[in-house]
């Protein structure tokens, strides 16, 4: 092996085994493609607090928010990335509330 590839292999290798150490912050160890749906009705009584799918928190936001479903599961996906708590609609006396909150 000639002296360039042999420095480049090192510097690769030694980049591998510094990268395995190194911690992951801390909101990627919460992902986990999980979030909880909290559904108010006007007299803030909570109906559901479940770790639910991302793609099924959107689908139960999107019914009862009269909302599409996309944007909701990107709202979902940033919650689960950041822990970041996202209303979604505010309850009224027509209409329940919706928030999104990371899972524990």
């Amino acid at each position: 092996m000639n002296p360039v590839r042999k420095s480049v292999a090192t510097v690769a290798a030694a980049g591998v085994l510094l990268g395995g150490g190194m911690a992951m912050p801390a909101y990627a160890a919460q992902q986990d493609g999980l979030i909880n749906v909290v559904v108010i009705d006007d007299n803030n009584e909570i109906l559901s607090n479940n770790n639910v799918a991302i793609g099924v928190a959107a689908q139960i936001a999107a019914n009862v928010c009269g909302v599409k479903v996309g944007p909701l599961a990107v709202l979902g996906r940033a919650v689960d990335r950041s822990g970041q708590t996202d209303v979604i609609c505010e309850a009224t006396p027509e209409q329940d509330g919706v928030v999104f909150n990371q899972n524990q």
